[in-house]
């Protein structure tokens, strides 16, 4: 990634122009989503910073931290500063075996946060049951589908579609993938920022999508097994195959209608 300050290639970088906001957890997810775009990057200004604009699309893309809550503020705030069209929540994941398997890559038809809630006496309720909210935001469909088709390598199965989990605890034993696995039938990946972007997006009154390549199984922490910079490699080529212009193009069609 070749990173520009913002008054070398001033001329190249309308503040407008950046359409699709990225979001993603470290800077090593950035720098992957800005390989699989054409052009360098500058830093624009923003409160916390973490920001990189790609010269060559209309892109911003977002290191916000980990965890919904620096998802959420970090989404926030960048969404507050520029207008944008369409929101992605993006990075590497755990699968859930065997539907997401390592390196795979993973669109979600519904990003849910899976432990918001309480504990029962009956077992666990969202926040949804006990009548405070919501936990599952969904994908635009067309849009999805669109990202769907650019993704699709041939395989059977790529992209794997399926919900995608927010958690604030990562999962570490075969009980608790199973018990997400049962609550969340067709589960196909576990993050930790996807339902916090989602939740800025909609206060904004934008639709979002979330994009997750595979570096491990959820279930027991094996960190001789994780595969980062497969998923890493997989996340760049993801998003040199999306279709960004006409990602933006159909949301914002839809929004006009």
């Amino acid at each position: 990634m070749t990173v520009q300050t913002p008054e070398t290639h001033r001329e190249q970088s309308d503040p407008g122009r950046a359409r699709l906001l990225v979001v993603v957890a470290v800077p090593a997810e950035a720098q992957a989503v800005l390989r699989g775009l054409p052009g360098g990057a500058e830093e624009p200004a923003l409160p916390g910073g973490g920001l990189y604009r790609s010269l060559g699309a209309a892109v911003d893309v977002l290191a916000a931290g980990v965890g919904p809550a620096a998802a959420a503020a970090g989404a926030s705030a960048a969404l507050a500063a520029r207008p944008y069209a369409l929101v992605v929540s993006a990075g590497i994941a755990g699968g859930f075996a065997p539907h997401a398997p390592v390196g795979a890559t993973v669109l979600a038809d519904a990003i849910v946060a899976a432990d918001l809630g309480a504990e029962t006496p009956e077992g666990f309720a969202d926040v949804t049951e006990l009548g405070f909210g919501t936990v599952r935001h969904t994908p635009p469909p067309a849009v999805l589908a669109l990202a769907a088709q650019a993704l699709a390598s041939g395989a059977p199965g790529d992209p794997v579609l399926g919900p995608v989990l927010t958690v604030s605890t990562v999962t570490g034993t075969a009980e608790r993938a199973a018990a997400l696995a049962a609550r969340h039938p067709g589960a196909a990946a576990e993050a930790m920022e996807g339902f916090g972007v989602a939740e800025a997006a909609a206060r904004h009154g934008l639709p979002a999508l979330e994009l997750r390549t595979v570096s491990n199984p959820v279930g027991p922490r094996d960190r001789a097994a994780w595969r980062i910079g497969e998923a890493l490699a997989a996340l760049e080529r993801a998003f040199a195959a999306l279709p960004v212009p006409a990602l933006i193009e159909l949301t914002e069609e839809a929004g006009r209608g």
